[in-house]
């Protein structure tokens, strides 16, 4: 079903795709036009949550991404001092 569509799409002129886009557009304004404060409000809250979602899968892939950084360096640093023998750290006073 979604593939006959996406073909009728695919074969499509630009003239008869920006007319379909039209119809949406109007479709659109036509609902918004007649919903309710409180169907509008839903909807805001809708797109509200959906764009937090998107902010907090942002912030925990940054997160990882810090987290990944830090056990790298971590492990860096520790094979490095395993292989630092004592000598070169003592400090004279």
């Amino acid at each position: 079903m979604a593939q006959r569509g996406q073909e009728r799409r695919d074969e499509e002129t630009e003239e008869q795709r920006n007319s379909r886009l039209v119809v949406m557009t109007q479709r659109g304004q036509e609902r918004r036009a007649e919903e309710t404060d409180e169907q509008r409000n839903s909807r805001l809250s809708v797109m509200l949550q959906h764009a937090r979602k998107r902010r907090l899968n942002v912030i925990e892939g940054q997160n990882h991404h810090q987290i990944q950084t830090v056990m790298h360096l971590e492990l860096f640093f520790t094979l490095l001092l395993k292989n630092t023998t004592v000598e070169k750290w003592t400090i004279s006073v």
